[in-house]
């Protein structure tokens, strides 16, 4: 399904254009697909989409934005004020969209979404925003002129498996989506209100695309607010599936086989990319579509 745009009805001032900014890039030779019809017809698989101008791109990053808001909701990820998902704005990249602080997830749509600058003011937008979102948010964009995007919520699996303060053991095919790209922050201070708690979380997740913040929650990036949300969901499955893992071995004594780092490192950079977390998240988006007629794009 091709993306759906709806009509930008806000105006676009002070714009700040930065052509040279990384935009998400789908690589068709990276997915694994057959392609080709028995009469030879080559089929193409869905792409990140290029854009006119910078007001659609804009229009599309809100669309998808509002998109994982709902996904997440029909997860189980909200939990009253807590969680949210940025990505940063194509105009005036050093602004981002959050959501409003209150609003359930299940109700965010496009012109619910606030546009905040890079001193927590909010520029588009007529309700506040959570201190700990702009806190968490903007040190990571700062960090990060490659990551467009950041979702963090208390998923149950995830802050289940935070406890530990330790990092995912590479024993499923679906964990290896993480192999040498997600970390732990372990130094739990309460809930994040500072710009230092925020530098020194992102300082722990360096370059990867997952952080598990002991006693916390999870939190995860990507060039695409796509991509970022389907890591989310990817990591909290997998935080459930090592609890229930851990669970059986020590109640039965079997040990768990983990996977070799030859077919970890091979299998990563199969399914660890970019392109793949954004097409992972496009039937997601699909049915959001389909479940919600479109609503959450108004």
């Amino acid at each position: 399904m091709a993306p759906s745009f709806v009509k930008e009805d806000r105006p676009i001032s002070s714009a700040i254009v930065n052509k040279n900014e990384p935009k998400p890039a789908v690589i068709v030779e990276q997915v694994q697909l057959r392609g080709r019809t028995v009469t030879g017809q080559q089929l193409h698989i869905r792409q990140y989409p290029k854009f006119d101008s910078l007001e659609e791109e804009r229009l599309y990053r809100k669309q998808h934005l509002a998109a994982a808001f709902r996904v997440f909701a029909d997860r189980g990820f909200d939990e009253g004020v807590a969680g949210h998902i940025s990505v940063r704005d194509p105009i005036l990249t050093d602004h981002f969209w959050l959501n409003p602080l209150s609003q359930h997830f299940s109700q965010i749509s496009v012109s619910d979404l606030i546009l905040v600058n890079e001193d927590g003011n909010v520029v588009i937008g007529t309700e506040p925003i959570n201190s700990a979102a702009f806190a968490i948010h903007s040190e990571i964009h700062k960090a990060r002129p490659n990551v467009n995007a950041a979702c963090h919520a208390h998923s149950v699996y995830g802050k289940a498996f935070s406890v530990f303060g330790r990092e995912l053991d590479m024993m499923t095919q679906d964990a290896l989506r993480f192999y040498k790209s997600h970390a732990v922050y372990q130094d739990f201070r309460g809930v994040v209100l500072d710009r230092e708690e925020g530098i020194n979380i992102a300082r722990a997740l360096g370059d990867g695309k997952a952080a598990i913040l002991q006693n916390h929650g999870l939190l995860t990036v990507g060039e695409s607010v796509d991509e970022a949300a389907f890591w989310f969901i990817s990591l909290d499955k997998t935080c459930h599936a090592q609890l229930l893992a851990d669970a059986a071995s020590a109640g039965s004594g079997y040990k768990k086989i983990m996977v070799s780092e030859d077919e970890a490192e091979a299998t990563a950079k199969l399914v660890g990319g970019p392109d793949k977390g954004w097409l992972a998240f496009q039937g997601y988006y699909d049915e959001q579509l389909a479940k919600t007629n479109g609503s959450f794009l108004k």
